[in-house]
């Protein structure tokens, strides 16, 4: 293949490759590169210095060991694309025999560190994960300084090339485990990840799964704390996430941050924790157990103040906890989408007079206001987003099969997602493991 006719071919495709012309150590030559990830006066700076101390060395510029790159024996065509996707530098002869491959001196296209906007911390480091894959290798590096922690580097997808990381400890992870994932990372290396969905394809896990097998972290210190309890963490390129794998049910519940605070503390704060998981996915079920079922379970005077405020109200208890889950939904999804500015005040002012007119207008009754509320706060109350939204779409099943059978139906849905965590498992591992282990995993 004539490198520069290749190149020269490929710049008129892509206005951002440059091929500049540079006269090295006695020979004239063509650097190249992608505009948007190098800088190309200081890089060239560099490069001539490089080059004065191999000419200094006695040393050709072609040379292995002359200190300016890493030599290229006949590269293929997508062997030089992959190294400019990278943010490297070519340089190469006129002739197009030989070719170099150097770290250029890049442009700065990551944010600096800043603290967590998905995660809060009350006491403990407040540094994040960003966009830049060494920069949160560090990160967990500092935050995990033992000599068990390895990394192992791969690059996927054929049409998307993408950085991936995975970090373990060894010695506390299981070997089905790590080579599982290993297994996964090493045969399918052309499989293109733009996204997480792509990720739990990847990986094998189940399309339509209501229980994600992965968690998301954007603080260090979580990350590392999965890994010194025998957990992997996956890092992708552009990605200011640390992927936790596996995901278990205590992991809703238990938080590295919780260990700064004394212990009655933190198992107070675990078991308000607990409490809001039972409050979320089962009240408002058992609101309407209880009003359109099974009303002869309360006491008389709790009857009839939840009838009269029923009064007026022209459709089943059903259709009326529905329509105000659907409002609350579209209320908190409008909330992401808001901007940051205003988007406090719009849905704080919306809610109130939203909540304050369907009460006026008997299309709702104050209790149902006042239970879906509750369950509605009690809801984020669960550490990780992604499990607040699992649990979100839970509380469905149980509302539906109360409606039909009452009390028995809420008992039954019960029973039908505690059978369906109880086969849930990622790569082997039970998500219901830890807590029946009943010690640390791994």
């Amino acid at each position: 293949m004539k490198l520069p006719a290749f190149l020269e071919s490929r710049q008129a495709k892509d206005s951002d490759l440059f091929l500049h012309s540079l006269f090295l150590a006695g020979e004239s030559v063509y650097l190249a590169g992608y505009t948007s990830l190098i800088d190309l006066p200081q890089s060239i700076v560099m490069l001539r210095q490089l080059a004065l101390n191999a000419a200094g060395a006695g040393k050709a510029l072609f040379d292995r060991d002359s200190g300016v790159g890493t030599p290229m024996r006949e590269p293929s065509e997508q062997e030089v694309l992959d190294a400019l996707a990278a943010g490297d530098a070519l340089i190469c002869s006129q002739s197009g025999d030989r070719c170099l491959r150097l770290i250029p001196v890049g442009r700065t296209l990551s944010r600096a560190l800043e603290s967590p906007t998905t995660e809060n911390v009350l006491r403990g480091a407040i540094s994040a994960f960003n966009e830049d894959l060494d920069t949160n290798v560090g990160l967990i590096k500092k935050h995990l300084p033992s000599d068990t922690l390895r990394i192992r580097s791969y690059s996927l997808g054929q049409s998307q090339r993408r950085k991936t990381v995975l970090l373990y400890a060894e010695g506390k992870i299981r070997e089905q485990l790590l080579q599982s994932i290993v297994q996964k990372l090493e045969t399918l290396p052309d499989v293109d990840i733009p996204d997480l969905q792509a990720l739990s394809d990847f990986f094998g896990f189940p399309k339509w799964a209501l229980i994600t097998r992965y968690n998301t972290s954007e603080l260090p210190q979580e990350a590392a704390f999965a890994l010194e309890h025998g957990k992997a963490v996956l890092l992708l390129d552009r990605f200011p996430f640390a992927l936790v794998l596996p995901s278990l049910l205590s992991d809703m519940f238990v938080s590295q941050n919780d260990r700064n605070f004394p212990a009655i503390i933190m198992f107070s704060f675990r078991l308000l924790r607990v409490l809001g998981v039972l409050v979320n996915v089962l009240l408002p079920g058992l609101y309407v157990a209880l009003v359109s079922v099974n009303p002869e379970v309360l006491r008389i005077e709790i009857a009839l103040s939840i009838a009269g405020s029923r009064e007026g109200v022209p459709y089943p208890a059903l259709v009326e906890t529905l329509l105000l889950l659907l409002i609350l939904e579209l209320t908190l999804e409008s909330a992401i989408r808001l901007p940051t500015t205003i988007g406090p005040t719009i849905t704080m002012v919306g809610g109130i007079i939203l909540g304050q007119a369907v009460v006026q207008a008997k299309l709702v009754s104050n209790v149902l206001i006042i239970i879906l509320a509750a369950s509605t706060i009690a809801n984020f109350t669960v550490i990780g987003f992604q499990n607040a939204t699992a649990l979100r779409l839970g509380k469905y099943l149980l509302l539906v099969l109360s409606a039909m059978f009452g009390v028995l139906g809420l008992f039954v849905g019960i029973v039908v997602i505690c059978a369906y965590i109880g086969h849930v498992n990622t790569f082997g591992v039970p998500y219901l493991s830890r807590w029946k282990a009943g010690r640390r995993y791994g």
